[in-house]
């Protein structure tokens, strides 16, 4: 099964998408966030035996993020 989660905000810079699931990366404030998000959503899907992947073509395009699970 797949599911992709798209929406139209403000995009991830490209150097950046290769680092959305590291253990508290965020390019938030500091205080503002843990950076852990997406690096347990990342292990939980693993455990289950799947993927999930992030695409953004930059700034201001938006990000899509891909769950793909074994039936």
């Amino acid at each position: 099964m797949t599911v992709a989660f798209r929406d139209t905000g403000t995009g991830i810079k490209k150097e950046n998408v290769g680092h959305v699931f590291d253990p508290f990366f965020t390019t938030k404030d500091i205080g503002k966030g843990t950076g852990l998000g997406l690096t347990v959503s990342y292990g939980i899907i693993q455990k289950h035996n799947g993927e999930i992947a992030c695409k953004s073509e930059g700034e201001g395009k938006g990000a899509e993020f891909i769950v793909k699970l074994p039936l």
